[in-house]
C-alpha cells in the first residue's frame, strides 16, 4: 500500500470535479427539502379537508361549497361483493398471465392511495384464469384494505384505479369494500387512508406482535362524504395532484443520485 501510487489532478481539474459534485449534492439537497415540505403540505391538508370526528364541517373547503357533510355507518355505504385468495408469493409472478393479484404486502409498503391498474407493478397468478377467478374480479372504486400488519398501518387501503381490460383480484390479508352509490374517483382512497377515519380503526385492532382488523371492524365504523360530487371530486383531485409532484420530484432525485454515483465510478481513476 505505500508504494502504491497516488494519481492526483491538477489543481484546476480538482476545483472543477469539486464544484461539480458540490452543484450536484446541492440539486439533490434541494428535491429532498421539495418532498418533505409537499408531504407535510400533504398531511395538514388531509386533516383540515375532512372533518374531524362529531364535526360535519372539514376546517378548509373549497370555494362554492357550504354544505353539511353527510355521515353514514360503513354497512350503509358499502358491502363485501368478493371472496380473495390465499395465494402466497411464490404462487405469482410479474412476468406473464391472464389475471392480477394485489397483496397486501404491497397495499402496506408499496401501492400509494390510489392504486393505478396501468403503471403499478401488479404480480400474476401463476396459470389463473379469467374463469377461474370471474366471480371475484375487482371494479374501478373498489377499496383493498390490508386486514393485517406488524405495526398500526393495518387498515391500510388502496383504491383501485384505471382499471379496463385487466382481470384484478385481491389476496391473502385483504378485504374488499365497493361503494353502494357513485363516488368520484380518488376520494374515497384519500378519506379511508387519513388519519381521522384511521383513528377509528385503531381501537379496533386485534391481536400482539400482528395486528388485524375485520369486516366487522369495518362495520362499526362510520364515514363522512360530501353531499355534492362536485366537491369529492375537488378534494379527490387535488390530493391526487399533489401525489404526483409529489412522484415527480422523487423520480427527479433518484435519477441524481444515481448521476451521482455514475460519475463517482467514471470521474476517479
Amino acid at each position: 500500500m505505500a508504494k502504491m501510487p497516488l494519481l492526483i489532478p491538477s489543481i484546476a481539474e480538482q476545483r472543477q470535479i469539486g464544484s461539480f459534485f458540490k452543484q450536484l449534492d446541492n440539486t439533490i439537497t434541494l428535491h429532498q427539502r421539495k418532498i418533505e415540505a409537499l408531504k407535510q403540505m400533504k398531511k395538514g391538508f388531509l386533516q383540515q379537508l375532512f372533518p374531524e370526528k362529531g364535526e360535519n364541517i372539514p376546517k378548509v373547503r373549497f370555494t362554492d361549497f357550504k354544505e353539511e357533510w353527510e355521515q353514514r355507518k360503513f354497512e350503509d355505504s358499502f358491502n363485501f361483493p368478493v371472496s380473495t385468495n390465499s395465494l402466497s408469493r411464490a404462487m405469482l409472478n410479474y412476468d406473464r398471465g391472464e389475471v392480477k393479484s394485489v397483496h397486501y404486502g404491497d397495499v402496506l409498503i408499496k401501492y400509494p392511495a390510489i392504486l393505478n391498474v396501468k403503471t403499478a407493478q401488479i404480480p400474476f397468478i401463476n396459470n389463473g384464469t379469467r374463469e377461474n377467478f370471474k366471480s371475484n374480479l375487482l371494479k374501478n372504486g373498489d377499496l383493498i384494505f390490508a386486514d393485517a400488519a406488524e405495526d398500526e398501518s393495518v387498515g391500510k387501503a388502496v383504491e383501485v384505479n384505471a382499471l379496463t381490460d385487466e382481470y384484478l383480484v385481491s389476496g391473502l390479508h385483504t378485504i374488499v369494500a365497493r361503494p353502494k352509490g357513485k363516488m368520484a374517483e380518488f376520494f374515497l382512497g384519500y378519506y379511508i387512508n387519513s388519519e381521522i377515519y384511521h383513528r377509528q380503526l385503531l381501537r379496533l385492532m386485534q391481536g400482539t406482535k400482528v395486528s388485524a382488523i375485520s369486516k366487522k371492524n369495518l362495520l362499526e365504523t362510520e364515514v363522512l362524504f360530501p353531499t355534492r360530487i362536485e366537491e369529492q371530486k375537488k378534494i379527490g383531485n387535488f390530493f391526487k395532484q399533489l401525489d404526483d409532484t409529489i412522484t415527480l420530484h422523487q423520480t427527479k432525485l433518484d435519477q441524481l443520485k444515481k448521476l451521482k454515483t455514475a460519475f463517482l465510478q467514471n470521474m476517479f481513476i
